[in-house]
């Protein structure tokens, strides 16, 4: 119905966010996070070179193609701003700006100059922190995370049998829920909190065992480095700046943001630094939209960094070499190992987690280690290939960037390291006849999971999967066409790099393993899909309107009823207003919405409060009806009492009032008080 499905089409937007969960970029950040599509698979234009590994790529053939690709994005997604660094054997190939940085006064993109807020890349530089804290002995990975936390921070089990290690934390599976809604972004600056404070005030649920399944948590990251500050000692953001910015010589990078010095805040950032900083935009209505500064100190480590494309490139340089750069050494041989290899993933096969740097799959059988980083208007990514020497970052300032930041790195290492488009892997005739173990609809396990953000992001955290004909799996509407790949319930895209995978038990897929490696989606029944509620919506509100039209249309001088048949039709009628009041709100919260920012920063909002308030009222006094129906049947004497058929009305409406009460129970929609 219309209010959910507007609700549904802005919390997409805002499920994708994630502060940028994988540098491959394999799952699509319009989510959900409904991220659950993937990418298209990079198409470059004319044939790709089939350079050998060990072939640098001629610098002006890489502008021309970066130029090509940047510049039709630009258009056609309506970019106002990107910067892009590529280093490739030790130096620096391309480094450039394209477009503004602000439109008033206009000013063009420096890559030396202008910093863009780069997101969740800052937990690359929170892992190089941890394992230099690691290197010196102050902490062990393969201890619990509590060893190295005051005790007003430390992680309670909640009924779970393993602790939290400190290497889950790097793997992104420490098991907490995940929330953002109202509290990941500030733009009053006067709302930010100190980390240790919003760790305490917002520590989330552990939903499953530790260890057991990456997902993706900036919760988790922010906890990371609290822990490096405890144990070293000094504030996260003079650590990075002392042991990791100054080293590397990059004097346009920083972890502090301009807001007004407090003494219980880190020293906001430098005036030169902020004169430079780009200004976020929205596109909407032919036009592009300035936006506030969003700020995230109270989760710095996960999310907080910003920089420059020349400084990033230098960042790149540190990492294809092992940790050093210019007579700096920020970490050892075996750190920069870990950085490389595979620590955890879903299933095996897919993309999965070294030591907190994103593992992804590339075109020509390449991996990639990085990360992206999105925030509300900011779209960045970083991807490093060992094997070509080559370093790629691109950052955009417009909330549709996010494309352009995802599939650049892939596009470049397919023009020039590939013989060319791949053909489409053919489908398989044996997975036709096995389509029902497959299809159906599976939810996104990154999420809250409870109250109004559980709510949510049920709305947005589903797909679908189905299996055609021909014998290809479909994953939602934009998720491209799979393929069998050898191992039961092992897939891999049709025309791409990418692989994914399904936990298969008893014949029947319960969870499907995305390729991003940051996530998993478990396989729902019928009243947890959004089909469901819609039509249990639907019928509720046709029952509430029959129910109050039904005051004005009876014949009250022919209507006989008991006391209990009176009281029991009061409250239905009660239950009816309720509930077309709470569709009312929806509705109205819904249109009302603009864009992104105004879900995340004024989250959950008057009107979807109200909506669930009244939800609420009506669910509990369904279940009194639900109670006085076998009164109401009994009636009175036969003159005294309703006719079967207004017996009959009364029963079906408190059956559906029932049946979307309990949906909406499991939905969490009934919680006003938990956001």
């Amino acid at each position: 119905m219309p209010p959910f499905a507007k609700a549904a089409a802005v919390l997409a937007a805002v499920l994708s966010l994630g502060l940028g969960a994988d540098a491959g970029r394999a799952q699509s950040l319009v989510p959900g996070p409904a991220a659950t599509a993937v990418a298209p698979t990079a198409t470059a234009p004319g044939p790709g070179s089939g350079l050998s590994p060990g072939t640098p790529i001629p610098p002006a053939e890489l502008e021309a193609f970066v130029d090509g690709v940047v510049r039709s994005q630009m258009a056609t997604r309506h970019i106002a701003g990107v910067a892009v660094s590529i280093v490739q054997n030790g130096q620096v190939v391309l480094k450039k700006g394209y477009g503004v940085s602000s439109l008033n006064p206009a000013t063009p993109v420096d890559p030396d100059k202008t910093l863009f807020r780069l997101a969740s890349i800052s937990k690359t530089f929170t892992w190089i922190a941890l394992m230099k804290e690691a290197e010196a002995g102050h902490i062990r990975l393969t201890e619990p995370i509590n060893l190295y936390l005051p005790e007003k921070l430390q992680v309670k089990d909640q009924g779970f049998k393993r602790p939290i290690l400190v290497r889950d934390l790097m793997t992104h599976s420490a098991g907490f829920e995940d929330r953002a809604l109202g509290q990941l972004f500030e733009k009053d600056p006067a709302q930010v909190r100190p980390l240790a404070d919003y760790l305490r005030e917002e520590r989330p649920r552990r939903v499953r065992e530790a260890g057991s399944v990456p997902v993706y948590s900036n919760y988790g990251a922010a906890l990371a480095g609290e822990a490096v500050s405890y144990v070293n000692g000094h504030p996260y953001q003079d650590i990075v700046d002392a042991e990791i910015i100054h080293p590397l010589g990059m004097t346009h990078t920083t972890f502090h943001e301009p807001y007004p010095a407090r003494p219980d805040l880190p020293a906001p950032m430098s005036a030169n630094l902020a004169a430079d900083v780009s200004t976020g935009y929205r596109w909407a209505g032919g036009s592009y939209i300035p936006q506030s500064f969003e700020y995230v100190t109270q989760v710095a480590p996960a999310a907080a960094l910003s920089s420059t494309a020349g400084d990033m490139a230098r960042y790149m340089q540190m990492i294809l070499n092992g940790g050093q750069l210019d007579g700096a050494t920020l970490y050892n041989p075996d750190t920069a190992k870990g950085f490389r290899t595979i620590l955890q993933a879903s299933a095996p096969g897919l993309n999965g987690w070294d030591d907190g740097f994103s593992d992804s799959a590339l075109p020509g059988g390449f991996r990639g280690q990085g990360h992206g980083g999105d925030t509300l208007w900011f779209h960045s990514n970083m991807v490093t290939v060992p094997d070509l020497g080559l370093g790629v970052f691109v950052t955009t300032n417009t909330d549709t960037g996010d494309v352009l930041a995802g599939l650049l790195p892939r596009m470049i290492v397919a023009r020039f390291y590939t013989a060319g488009d791949p053909l489409p892997r053919a489908g398989s005739p044996a997975l036709a006849d096995q389509a029902n173990v497959y299809s159906g609809t599976y939810l996104n396990e990154r999420r809250a999971y409870g109250g109004l953000e559980k709510f949510a992001m049920m709305l947005v955290g589903e797909t679908k999967v189905s299996v055609t004909p021909d014998g290809r799996l479909l994953l939602g509407k934009d998720g491209g066409a799979w393929v069998p790949d050898g191992q039961e319930g092992h897939f891999r895209r049709v025309d791409g790099p990418d692989s994914l995978a399904f936990d298969i038990a008893d014949g029947r897929a319960r969870k499907l393993y995305m390729p991003s490696g940051s996530t998993v989606f478990d396989r729902v029944g019928l009243l947890h899909q959004i089909p469901t509620l819609a039509i249990l919506a639907a019928l509720t509100a046709l029952a509430s309107i029959a129910n109050i039209v039904g005051l004005f249309t009876r014949d009250w001088r022919e209507l006989r009823q008991t006391t209990t048949q009176s009281r029991a039709g009061l409250v239905q009628t009660t239950i009816a207003c309720l509930w077309l009041l709470s569709f009312a709100a929806m509705a109205i919260w819904s249109t009302g919405v603009s864009d992104v920012g105004w879900v995340m920063y004024h989250w959950p909002g008057p009107m979807l409060l109200i909506a669930s308030a009244c939800a609420l009222v009506a669910a509990l006094l369904t279940l009194l009806t639900l109670a006085m129906a076998p009164v109401v049947w009994r009636g009175g004497r036969r003159l005294d009492s309703w006719s079967s058929w207004r017996k009959l009305r009364f029963t079906i409406s408190t059956l559906v009032y029932v049946v979307f009460s309990v949906t909406l129970l499991l939905w969490g929609a009934l919680e006003p008080w938990s956001r």
